[in-house]
């Protein structure tokens, strides 16, 4: 699992086509997030971070039943709730991280193109 974000929005670096890079789950020694050059996503990396992105998911899944368990305990004390906590808030941080991801690498069209109902039908003013 990867350390949470802290609040930071994850960018590529400022000149770079946001499309050609694959925001990786997890994060540098640094604290710093890691891309991937690719243009089909199909390569040795990719499919690698597939597999752990698709492992993230499933431990967050855990982590969340684990959670809601331990809530309807009345005995659970305080520190597996502190522990339950910290678990799901990494295994959210993960999500958050793959849900960018996956997000930037969906098709968006450029502004310039029109869809074709909107190129050839033109209101009256």
């Amino acid at each position: 699992m990867t350390p949470h974000l802290s609040g930071r929005a994850v960018q590529p670096e400022s000149g770079s086509n946001e499309h050609d890079l694959r925001l990786l789950p997890w994060i540098s020694p640094d604290d710093k997030p890691c891309f991937l050059s690719t243009s089909d996503g199909q390569g040795v990396l990719s499919r690698y971070a597939d597999g752990v992105e698709a492992a993230q998911l499933a431990i967050g899944a855990e982590a969340l039943t684990d959670a809601a368990d331990l809530l309807t305990d009345p005995a659970a004390c305080r520190h597996h709730l502190r522990l339950a906590l910290q678990r799901t808030a990494r295994s959210l941080s993960d999500a958050l991280r793959i849900a960018k991801s996956r997000g930037a690498r969906l098709y968006a069209p450029a502004p310039e193109e029109e869809r074709p109902e909107e190129a050839t039908h033109h209101p009256q003013e």
